[in-house]
């Protein structure tokens, strides 16, 4: 499965990988792709995953998901 979120705040493949990184912690994910122009976060999963989880997640990163 595959979700797409996006994010505020990236600027540069540092910004990148620290959301990649901190997504990929999350129990389930199998990938995250990270498109900094965008600000596109795609999420695959084994399941749905929690909206807070990754918010959590992106937010220790250092940014934010937007609607």
């Amino acid at each position: 499965m595959q979700t797409t979120y996006s994010v505020e705040g990236m600027t540069c493949g540092h910004c990148a990988t620290s959301v990649r990184e901190e997504v990929s912690e999350i129990a389930g994910v199998t990938g995250v792709d990270v498109d900094v122009d965008s600000g596109a976060v795609v999420v695959s999963s084994d399941s749905t995953l929690d909206t807070a989880t990754v918010d959590a997640a992106v937010a220790e990163a250092g940014y934010r998901l937007v609607s």
